[in-house]
């Protein structure tokens, strides 16, 4: 009782000293820099409109993202029927639709999106030339200045028993090899050069989650020896609709959870946990030889948390 106290206290405090208005933006100058969203899909409710305008002030302003990193859940609830569902329009393309975020999307399916047709959102690049997703799982590699990083975007819903048990809501769940994902995964890593890796999928490895704990217990026996095994700088998903940076015991990974850029929820801290926030927003990460820096962006266009990480 006393542990989880103290944990919170020091939460609180700091989150309260990192609130700053963001009004500097030579902070992206000269750096590769990308957005991050997730669990967007509100029909433009509880903020989405707002987070999305304000992420197209921000990138005019001079975040200058090179893209967009969508970890999953774009279509709430139901995910969608075809490339034509009328969701693409009230879910993605009248709200993202300033024009410093008409750049490349790439994509993860997240649960809800296997709740529906998981095949449209994959084909949906047929139609709208930003959403960039030629697979389930796929991998790029970046320069920048003489910084290298290669990028996996994975599909974690396949992974976790709990939709591949479930039929009858997650249907294409359980169609999907989760083996063969596995070993690509591994064979990505094992090649990679790049000076920063980073992985990315929908379903967190480590958070404090009202969700159920198979979950997670799935994500840390199967796909986290691999991400230690190869030492990646971070993992990034969303799922949980909060903000959290958590770093757990003889692993170097930071494990950040992005928050929703439409309804968020709330969040305690636990073992491990750097920082987390219960505010709705979006992620801005920057990446140059030196290091990678994650700002944690409210609603208000706050900087809530700066995540450092150098070798």
């Amino acid at each position: 009782m006393k542990k989880h106290l103290l944990l919170t206290i020091v939460m609180l405090a700091a989150q309260l000293m990192a609130v700053a208005q963001l009004t500097d933006y030579s902070i992206f100058k000269k750096q590769f820099n990308v957005f991050i969203a997730n669990d967007l899909g509100r029909n433009g409710y509880y903020d989405q409109k707002p987070i999305a305008e304000l992420m197209g002030q921000m990138a005019e302003a001079g975040a200058d993202p090179e893209f967009i990193i969508a970890t999953g859940d774009v279509h709430h609830f139901n995910g969608v029927s075809s490339i034509n569902d009328p969701l693409w329009m009230t879910n993605y393309e009248l709200i993202y639709s300033h024009p410093e975020l008409m750049i490349d999307w790439h994509p993860v399916l997240g649960n809800h999106e296997y709740r529906g047709n998981t095949q449209a959102v994959l084909d949906y690049g047929q139609v709208s030339r930003r959403w960039e997703m030629p697979g389930r799982y796929y991998t790029k590699s970046y320069e920048h200045k003489g910084m290298t990083m290669r990028i996996l975007w994975i599909d974690t819903t396949p992974l976790i028993s709990k939709y591949r048990n479930d039929k009858e809501t997650y249907p294409d769940a359980c169609l999907q090899n989760d083996e063969v994902q596995l070993a690509w995964i591994d064979s990505v890593l094992t090649a990679a050069t790049e000076q920063w890796v980073i992985v990315c999928g929908h379903h967190p490895i480590h958070a404090d989650t009202p969700k159920e704990v198979g979950e997670r217990e799935d994500m840390q026996r199967r796909l986290d020896p691999i991400l230690r095994k190869h030492h990646v700088d971070m993992y990034i998903c969303g799922h949980i609709h909060n903000f959290q940076h958590l770093r757990v015991k003889g692993s170097n990974i930071d494990y950040v959870v992005n928050s929703a850029g439409s309804l968020s929820r709330k969040v305690n801290p636990i073992e491990g946990t750097q920082f987390c926030s219960p505010e709705p927003g979006f992620s801005i990460l920057s990446a140059n030889k030196e290091q990678l820096i994650l700002r944690m962006i409210d609603k208000k266009g706050n900087i809530l948390y700066e995540l450092k990480h150098t070798k």
